[in-house]
């Protein structure tokens, strides 16, 4: 049986995991959240107080890092040199320095088979920023999730604040605002839509309506 790969880009807030998640569980795919990866190496990063803009520092720290991803009945677990790290990398801090670290290409190339081996070995929806372009450019079905930053810096917010942590809606956009052009113009792998992607703009939808949208879209490419 062929192994299937929808691919879902997008910047910070425009549902990719949310989406991605609900996709995969509706369609039986292995759910793959490629952002958590990098979020992981950036925390190893961080927590050897190395500036998240020293790219020497960081190729250095490298060989010393073990990431594993594990799936279970509470969904993907990443696990840093044997501590799961789920929820740490979800801090603001970790996502400076995700989108730091993301720009080093020997980071990019580290990450790179880990992440073409989970379709290999089954049906995945993977989300990230260069999953149409750069990780799996065969993919089946190619998404590019987008909304306004304001709407975008909204929902972080309501997330961050969902975990416990304080967030001020200026300071968070500030910093969406940052790591979008960071993404966006980089040099390794930067955020864009793939030539043949599809773009859904999540501005105006619920999480329903999007969801409907993104079923009509994989099912209209593979008969689902």
């Amino acid at each position: 049986m062929k192994h299937i790969a929808v691919a879902i880009d997008g910047p910070t807030g425009a549902g990719k995991t949310t989406l991605a998640r609900i996709l995969a569980q509706d369609l039986g795919y292995l759910y793959v959240d490629t952002g958590a990866m990098y979020r992981a190496v950036g925390l190893y990063i961080c927590r050897q107080g190395i500036d998240s803009r020293d790219a020497a520092g960081t190729v250095a720290c490298l060989p010393h890092i073990a990431l594993e991803i594990v799936h279970s009945a509470q969904g993907q677990r990443i696990m840093l040199n044997g501590e799961d790290v789920s929820d740490a990398i979800r801090s603001e801090t970790a996502s400076r320095y995700a989108s730091d670290v993301s720009a080093v290409p020997e980071v990019r190339t580290f990450l790179l088979e880990m992440q073409r081996a989970f379709a290999r070995r089954a049906s995945v929806i993977m989300e990230g920023r260069d999953i149409a372009t750069v990780v799996l450019p065969e993919a089946e079905v190619k998404i590019f999730l987008t909304a306004t930053s304001q709407i975008r810096a909204r929902r972080r917010v309501a997330q961050l604040e969902e975990s416990g942590q304080a967030a001020a809606y200026s300071t968070v956009h500030s910093a969406l605002l940052s790591r979008d052009y960071n993404d966006s113009t980089r040099a390794a792998a930067p955020l864009r839509p793939a030539e043949d992607g599809v773009i859904v703009d999540t501005t105006h939808l619920n999480i329903e309506q999007a969801r409907n949208a993104l079923i009509t879209i994989v099912g209209e490419t593979i008969n689902v």
